[in-house]
């Protein structure tokens, strides 16, 4: 069925058809819409959950954790400062392997006071152990929300994951989504058990207990190595969705999903890398530019973390030029993807020129010019390494 309704009701309904036992909320801007229409829908008795109107964002998340905990399917949703109230239980949460699944609208954080669009918050946590997932369009925030539940849950991951899509810029965006019957969602996504042992009054057990020096470096090396296999698992669970969806396929959804998106990519000597609603605008200049001639491309990362390093290194391989345009940076660094690819290249010993640009910061509006400006300046080797689009 195909509708135009808010991206953050897009989730909304996804979280509505995944029946979540714990729904874990407090209102901040821009997620306050998600868990507004879900507090409804548990009112009105559209989904049948536990609804917790938290007092703060770490009461909330660890809501989820304690839930997780009980071996119950938990979600919450945060955004900006509330996800930075939140770090010191994202650790915990992943360190214990819950399930946990969380939307974060991405907003800049503080200070100067911002609530407008930027990466800022959910790269500041990319190191926690959390699977992270970026959408570029409603109906990407729909699929995915329903597709991290499976991954999550998959008894070889059991890992927390975050779908984060754009503040205001696509949060608050009307577009047309293609739902799909309840009974295929049931389908695709069975409920929910638990594999290990579970919090039980009747039958008392200690979950994350201390550890010791003797054994802590063990526990870390299996979540890495955990992290890095559900890469596999991610993968099944998009050609999963892609294969039982295919008839619903009529131009809000990409043909199959993928680690990365490739965007006429097939002969791009110049590729520009990004994540997030940004693409569209990409996208729209790289037509524009293909009808000149030139040979751009995009390379839109869906799964930055893990790291998706062969999809990655696959896509470039042909690339002689790269324009790494992130909505975030690493204060006294730089941008976090432009050096996590960089460092990626040099390993691999490719040798494309790389250049990384800032934009989009707090909320700045990313042009067709910016982005005109962007391939002008890669194609031309012009100007320093890393530059800000102001």
């Amino acid at each position: 069925m195909r509708e135009i309704i808010e991206a953050s009701h897009a989730v909304s309904d996804a979280v509505r058809m995944v029946k979540p036992a714990v729904i874990a909320a407090y209102p901040i801007t821009p997620q306050t819409h998600i868990v507004e229409r879900l507090s409804e829908m548990v009112a009105n008795g559209e989904l049948e959950s536990k609804y917790i109107n938290s007092e703060s964002e770490f009461a909330a998340i660890s809501s989820c954790l304690g839930s997780s905990a009980t071996g119950v399917r938990s979600y919450t949703a945060t955004s900006s400062q509330g996800l930075a109230l939140m770090n010191e239980m994202l650790y915990i949460v992943s360190g214990m392997r819950l399930p946990v699944c969380m939307t974060v609208a991405n907003r800049a954080l503080s200070a100067p006071i911002n609530i407008w669009n930027d990466h800022s918050d959910t790269m500041s946590v990319r190191d926690s152990g959390w699977i992270q997932l970026y959408a570029e369009t409603a109906q990407e925030c729909f699929d995915l929300t329903l597709m991290q539940f499976k991954i999550s849950e998959d008894k070889r991951v059991l890992t927390p994951s975050m779908v984060c899509l754009d503040g205001f810029t696509l949060t608050h965006v009307y577009e047309p989504i293609d739902l799909p019957a309840q009974a295929k969602v049931d389908e695709f996504l069975p409920k929910y058990k638990p594999v290990h042992a579970v919090l039980d009054p009747e039958d008392p057990l200690t979950l994350g207990a201390i550890g010791f020096p003797t054994h802590y470096m063990e526990s870390r090396a299996v979540q890495h190595r955990a992290i890095n296999e559900s890469l596999a698992v991610i993968k099944e669970v998009y050609d999963d969705f892609s294969g039982r969806f295919k008839a619903e396929i009529k131009g809000t959804r990409p043909d199959a999903y993928d680690h990365v998106e490739r965007y006429r990519m097939d002969d791009a000597e110049t590729v520009l890398v990004a994540l997030g609603s940004v693409c569209g605008t990409i996208k729209d200049v790289i037509d524009e530019r293909r009808a000149n001639g030139e040979k751009v491309g995009l390379l839109k990362l869906v799964t930055f973390r893990p790291f998706p390093k062969e999809s990655i290194l696959k896509a470039l391989k042909n690339a002689k030029r790269i324009a790494v345009v992130e909505k975030a940076f690493s204060p006294g660094l730089g941008g976090v993807i432009y050096y996590e690819l960089s460092g990626l290249l040099y390993e691999s010993q490719m040798k494309p020129k790389v250049k990384n640009f800032i934009v989009g910061l707090g909320g700045r509006d990313v042009t067709l010019d910016h982005v005109r400006d962007i391939i002008k300046s890669t194609m031309e080797d012009k100007g320093p390494s890393e530059q800000w689009m102001f």
